[in-house]
């Protein structure tokens, strides 16, 4: 994901011949993958470090809410800073930050220590990727060179998800999952270094930084998704102080975010953006369906490799269905839409993202990796192909050239921030059910348990991981926190339906380059 900004008039390096050029443009891509597949590529690794670090399930999700919340919440103040600061210099420090935290976080001794790890590692990727992006600008010349650099970062960014499921699979079932982490730090050092050498720097901008803007939203949506995962806490619930004011302090920040970007003469959020209908009904259904796609990759991780007993490796490989899927409906939906216009791919496309969902729903215990995974996944991913294009494209529509950068790193944004915090809704919803599920099957665990399962679950107040009553429980659970799904795979549909009026010819034939989802 990236955000375009202004380009300066620099030659590009290598300009005299081509091996030169081939390895900008390799530099450039290599740090886009590895800020894109990190999403995923820790997925994979979750039930390992759940293990390792003794997360609880809810706590688990902090994971990747730590990552997303920071990367998407800052994403927009770092394509800012390439500006005004030079973007080669802010690129540098980004990718170092990156490797950095990532280092730290293949160290984590503890929980904490792998969930600061996860937030410095989306603060490094919210400063590297927009700039990585418009350095493309900046170091190819427009026309057919500058078009092929295009293509292939925008093929490494569309891939990066399924390369991050097998590399996570690889990565822990033959080694550990701190490599997950590990194999990150090589990768940003050689960046780094070959990064002066090969990469022009770009011309400053005048400008100033919207801090207020972005601490007050960033901190704002922290704190919602703490105040869901605490809610989610059996001994906390919805009236406990401590949640009641997390959603208090979220909302006071998300206001004062919102009349700040009001009053400030450079907005890291230009709110005017959203006065346009279609971009917005394309905005709010982005955010209700990365809501439903992160908890997806997140709770059906789990049950891959928990209840149908999979290894990370062939975890990773089942999910490659879902990425292939997603290709082949945004292929169809990019040669079709100019001539019969984006609704009846937003609209059909709600329609499966949402019949993909409820047959989550009924997803028990005995359920097989077709009936569980295949099918509801693949259901979901067609879906999802074939609304990314039309979406991405109302977000740029009728755009001015110097806005077009905010606009797009607006819908990467809602897409991270829409995930995270619907993460945490649907792990509420988890919560609830398995702590009733949990309940239930106390009488029959306690009259079959063994001495030594017993006494797992009184030093650990739950199931032996790998007992059938914890499959239950977790069966159980993850069936019921996709009925939240539904709803946000609903919300959508309606903006489908009622918000976006966009018709054929009202939208570019094509999104600004780079713009993968």
């Amino acid at each position: 994901m990236a955000v375009s900004g202004t380009i300066s008039k620099s030659a590009p390096p290598g300009s005299e011949g081509g091996r030169s050029k081939n390895v900008t443009l390799t530099v450039i891509a290599a740090t886009q993958l590895m800020v894109v597949l990190d999403a995923t590529i820790v997925n994979i690794a979750l039930p390992h470090i759940q293990d390792a670090l003794k997360f609880s399930t809810t706590n688990l999700s902090w994971v990747i809410n730590a990552y997303t919340l920071t990367f998407g919440g800052l994403l927009l103040l770092g394509g800012r800073a390439g500006d005004i600061l030079g973007r080669r210099r802010v690129f540098v420090v980004g990718v170092l930050l990156f490797g950095l935290a990532s280092l730290l976080g293949g160290f984590a001794q503890n929980g904490g220590m792998l969930l600061a790890a996860r937030a410095l590692q989306g603060i490094g990727g919210a400063i590297c990727s927009p700039t990585a992006f418009a350095l493309i600008a900046t170091n190819f010349k427009e026309g057919p060179e500058r078009n092929r650099a295009f293509g292939v970062f925008s093929a490494v960014a569309g891939s990066g998800a399924a390369i991050g499921l097998l590399a996570g699979g690889v990565l822990t079932e033959y080694l550990n999952w701190r490599w997950v982490f590990f194999v990150n730090v090589p990768i940003a050092v050689l960046i780094a270094l070959a990064a002066p050498k090969y990469i022009n720097e770009s011309e400053r901008r005048a400008g100033t930084f919207d801090l207020p803007g972005a601490l007050t939203s960033t901190l704002g949506l922290v704190s919602l998704v703490y105040g869901f995962i605490h809610a989610a806490d059996p001994e906390a619930g919805w009236g406990n102080g401590v949640t009641v004011a997390s959603f208090a302090v979220g909302a006071a920040l998300l206001l004062a975010f919102v009349l700040i970007e009001r009053r400030t003469a450079q907005p890291i959020t230009p709110l005017g953006l959203l006065r346009d209908r279609n971009r917005t009904g394309g905005l709010i259904m982005m955010l209700c369906l990365a809501a439903a796609m992160f908890g997806i990759f997140f709770y059906v991780t789990l049950f891959v490799q928990r209840v149908l007993g999979y290894s990370a490796l062939k975890a990773g490989v089942a999910f490659l269905p879902v990425s292939v899927a997603i290709i082949v409906a945004a292929q169809i939906a990019s040669t079709f839409q100019a001539r019969i216009g984006p609704k009846p791919f937003l609209v059909t496309g709600s329609v499966l993202v949402t019949a993909g969902l409820g047959w989550l729903t009924q997803t028990d215990v005995n359920s097989s990796y077709t009936a569980a995974v295949l099918g509801p996944t693949v259901t979901f991913g067609f879906g999802m192909g074939l609304i990314f294009v039309p979406v991405m494209l109302m977000a740029v529509a009728g755009v001015s050239a110097h806005e077009t950068g905010a606009a797009s790193g607006l819908l990467n944004s809602v897409q991270q921030i829409g995930g995270s915090v619907g993460l945490s809704i649907l792990t509420t919803m988890f919560a609830k059910a398995a702590t009733s599920e949990g309940n239930r099957q106390q009488p029959d665990f306690a009259a079959h348990a063994s001495p030594a399962e017993l006494q797992y679950a009184q030093e650990h107040q739950s199931f032996p991981p790998g007992s059938s009553w914890a499959n239950q429980v977790l069966a159980y659970a993850v069936s019921h926190a996709f009925v939240v799904g539904v709803a946000f795979a609903a919300v959508a549909l309606l903006s489908a339906l009622f918000v976006v009026k966009a018709k054929a010819g009202d939208l570019p034939s094509e999104a600004p380059a780079g713009m993968a989802v």
